[in-house]
C-alpha cells in the first residue's frame, strides 16, 4: 500500500511538472514566438511571425495577422502570394483580406483564393517598396476544426520577374489547445 501511495504521488508530480513544462515551451505559439519543436520544423532565419486574434480556436471565425519583416523584403514587389498544407481545413474570405505596409492599408487590385492549389494570391495596385514592413490581414477565416500546427509560406515577386515568386519564410500557425 505504501508503494502505492507514492506512486500515485509520482505520477501526479510528474503530471503537474510536464503540463508546466510543455505550457511554458508553448506559452508563445500563438503569437508566432519560438517553442519546443519535436519533429523537425522551419529554419529560424525563415520564421515569420504572426498573431491569431482569437487564439486559433477551432471551428470558430479568427482574424490572422501574417508579417513580413523590412529584411525580409529585399526587392519592390508587385505580389504576395500565401500557400498553407492541404490538411488546413480553414475557409478565407477574399473580400477580408487585406495588405498593410507599417500599419497602413493599401489598395489591391486582385485577392485569388485557388482552393485546388491551396494558396491566395495578393495583388497590391502599386509595387511595395523594398524594405517595407508587411502585415497581411486575413479577416472573418474559419479556423479549422481538428488541432494542429499547419505551415503557411509566404512568397513575393518582384515588378517584372518571368521567374515563380520567391521564398521570404514560414508562419507556423497551431489551432486548438496544446
Amino acid at each position: 500500500m505504501v508503494l502505492g501511495k507514492r506512486f500515485r504521488r509520482f505520477i501526479a508530480a510528474l503530471a503537474a511538472s510536464s503540463s508546466v513544462v510543455l505550457a511554458s515551451a508553448t506559452a508563445g505559439i500563438t503569437q508566432g514566438l519560438p517553442g519546443l519543436t519535436i519533429f523537425g520544423g522551419v529554419d529560424r532565419e525563415y520564421e515569420l511571425g504572426y498573431r491569431l486574434q482569437n487564439d486559433g480556436i477551432l471551428n470558430r471565425y479568427d482574424r490572422y495577422y501574417l508579417r513580413i519583416p523590412a529584411e525580409k523584403l529585399s526587392l519592390a514587389s508587385d505580389l504576395f502570394v500565401v500557400t498553407y498544407p492541404d490538411e488546413y481545413g480553414g475557409e478565407f474570405d477574399v473580400d477580408d483580406i487585406e495588405l498593410r505596409i507599417s500599419g497602413d492599408s493599401v489598395p489591391l487590385d486582385d485577392v485569388i483564393w485557388d482552393e485546388e492549389n491551396q494558396l491566395v494570391e495578393i495583388y497590391p495596385t502599386e509595387p511595395i517598396p523594398a524594405r517595407s514592413r508587411v502585415e497581411i490581414v486575413f479577416s472573418h477565416v474559419r479556423n479549422p476544426r481538428r488541432t494542429g500546427t499547419h505551415y503557411f509560406n509566404a512568397y513575393v515577386r518582384a515588378p517584372g520577374d518571368a521567374v515563380p515568386p520567391q521564398y521570404v519564410g514560414t508562419w507556423v500557425l497551431s489551432f486548438g489547445r496544446f
